[in-house]
């Protein structure tokens, strides 16, 4: 973190709230909290293990994981 509010610490996480919001949950009317989250759920599975990434060489991200996994145990 780079300091308080700096745009950089959830930039991330902020793009990716906004591909549920906009890919998912706008487009729905949902009859119950329950169905929302079961709704979202599916789609947050589809986008780790089902839709490829541009900045992961578009790779799924459970496959880049996956696949990096004996280099990231080495690093940490």
């Amino acid at each position: 973190m780079d300091g308080r509010g700096a745009w950089r610490d959830n930039v991330f996480v902020e793009r990716f709230w906004r591909s549920v919001k906009y890919g998912r949950v706008c487009l729905k009317a949902y009859d119950s909290v329950s169905a929302a989250r079961m709704d979202i759920a599916t789609y947050i599975d589809g986008f780790n293990k089902q839709r490829p990434h541009s900045s992961l060489e578009d790779a799924k991200p459970d496959e880049f994981n996956h696949a990096n996994l004996p280099r990231m145990k080495a690093v940490a």
